[in-house]
């Protein structure tokens, strides 16, 4: 296959578990189990920084954190200074800001984004919901190469979001749910006739919280209803609070499963890769915890479903799978180099058998993780490692999904884990 359309459909805080087609009994997404009967389901995906912006670095640039240039959560991406079709020369390593989008344009690809960005030089100052952060101006140095550049960088307004960009100079407030609001303008650009293949991402708040915020034309079930995860401490005031935040979290899922779906049915995508993904998880009361940065399942798989015209996508052992799941262990850090592949026309193969996985600095903010770690991921094992390189966590994921016993103490496992840390 030569020269694809190709869509992201990117979400915010949408874990791996909560959705039906993974058998999640509060996820009402239709559209999406739809979806993942005609695609490819990366069932061990994760996000190789389960932080917002340090995730979305390593999904545009296909280069992971400090490399692209993204450390902190304040840190903005890189502007890219290179001239078309050359990463920019230098004779460190120092991050270019090189992104997906310029790839693509040099491989003559029409590029547009919509939406959440959260990548600019934003006010440390604005409250994390609101207007004054909604309305912070990304300039066109700052939008990471995409053509077509229409969002905000934060400010989590579920409705009635401000989008500014290349045709809007200044915030405008636009009326609706924001999923239903991107989905719209989204649709409408890629009905335009385009004499080149085009790139899109749609990149949603949703369902990140205010997890109360009203989601149209769904009611939240009672939380009362809600079946929690088996690592939910029961019966006090965690489970309580999981119970409340999910109510609206799934609500929130539902409204965003509809959008995306008006936008698969709006468009006519027969010649398009589509992807739907999230940037990461939410802890949701597993393990006593909440929101991400945690190195738990729950903060860091996420869902990857890719659709590919005539279905076809290569796994790491090079044989096609049409369509169902797949244990290939990949990251979002991976969708750039495989969105180029497609591009040239070339299947992409995977060729590790664990992803890299990190949080490279602590953070303040409320309920994250607040400590730096790095580590890696299988199907078969997690390692985590402390800032200073001392074992954390390890878990044998096949006898122990839910992660309940840590064997980072074990002194059995002692030799298996520095055998480990040596390959890292």
């Amino acid at each position: 296959m030569s020269r694809p359309n190709i869509l992201w459909i990117v979400t915010t805080q949408w874990r791996a578990m909560a959705t039906g087609y993974a058998g999640d009994a509060n996820a009402r997404t239709p559209w999406l189990d739809g979806l993942a009967s005609e695609a490819v389901n990366f069932t061990q995906a994760v996000t190789p920084h389960p932080l917002g912006p340090q995730a979305r670095a390593a999904l545009l640039t296909g280069k992971l954190c400090p490399e692209n240039g993204v450390n902190d959560y304040w840190d903005a991406l890189p502007v890219y200074k290179g001239e078309p079709g050359k990463a920019r020369a230098s004779s460190s390593n120092a991050p270019t800001g090189r992104t997906i989008a310029h790839a693509l344009k040099d491989r003559g690809y029409a590029t547009a984004w919509f939406g959440k960005w959260h990548l600019g030089e934003r006010d440390r100052t604005a409250p994390f919901v609101g207007e004054a952060n909604a309305k912070q101006f990304v300039p066109p140095e700052r939008r990471g190469g995409f053509e077509l550049w229409e969002g905000f960088e934060s400010g989590f307004l579920l409705n009635d979001p401000w989008l500014h960009g290349t045709r809007l100079p200044q915030p405008k407030r636009f009326k609706g749910y924001q999923s239903d609001v991107l989905v719209q303008r989204a649709a409408e650009w890629l009905k335009t006739p385009h004499s080149q293949p085009v790139f899109c991402v749609v990149s949603l708040e949703a369902p990140h919280p205010p997890y109360h915020a009203a989601a149209p034309h769904v009611t939240e079930m009672k939380p009362t209803e809600l079946k929690l995860r088996a690592n939910v401490p029961a019966g006090g005031p965690v489970e309580e609070k999981a119970r409340d935040e999910l109510a609206g979290y799934y609500a929130h899922i539902e409204a965003t499963d509809r959008a995306t779906g008006k936008l698969m049915t709006e468009v006519d995508l027969a010649e398009t890769i589509v992807v739907f993904t999230s940037v990461h998880g939410d802890m949701h009361g597993s393990h006593g915890l909440f929101r991400k940065a945690w190195p738990y399942e729950e903060s860091i798989r996420v869902p990857l479903l890719v659709r590919w015209p005539g279905g076809k996508v290569t796994s790491g052992k090079g044989q096609v799978t049409r369509k169902g799941p797949s244990n290939d262990p990949v990251s979002l850090v991976d969708l750039p180099h495989m969105a180029v592949a497609w591009a040239e026309g070339r299947e992409w193969h995977n060729k590790r058998d664990s992803a890299l996985i990190s949080m490279p600095t602590a953070t303040e903010i409320a309920q994250q993780c607040p400590v730096a770690w790095r580590g890696f991921r299988s199907a078969k094992h997690k390692l985590v490692l402390k800032a200073d390189g001392t074992p954390w966590l390890y878990f044998d994921l096949e006898k122990d999904p839910m992660e309940m016993k840590n064997l980072a103490g074990d002194p059995a496992r002692a030799g298996e884990i520095q055998g480990l840390i040596g390959l890292m």
